[in-house]
């Protein structure tokens, strides 16, 4: 657990663009199997998330981790990505 301070009077405000490289990032984890797992529909999931969030990049990565699921992957990918939109 952490157990310090934050002295937020120098911290530095992140970009309205750090959301979407944040997104793109958990698509790279799940695509690239960092925690010894590929997981191809949270990969699609946070590409997706990413791309609707600004992140070109994200669309060519989402087009080709789609291009190894099927469609009920891709399906369940989309519903994700729509209920963690509409939680957040």
């Amino acid at each position: 657990m952490f157990q310090g301070t934050f002295d937020l009077d120098a911290a530095t405000p992140i970009d309205s663009n750090a959301l979407s490289d944040v997104l793109f990032e958990r698509g790279i984890y799940w695509a690239s199997g960092r925690s010894g797992l590929v997981d191809l529909v949270a990969a699609h999931k946070w590409f997706n998330l990413a791309a609707l969030k600004g992140r070109k990049d994200a669309i060519a990565l989402r087009q080709e981790v789609a291009a190894q699921m099927s469609d009920a992957e891709i399906s369940v990918a989309q519903r994700d990505a729509r209920a963690w939109v509409s939680a957040h």
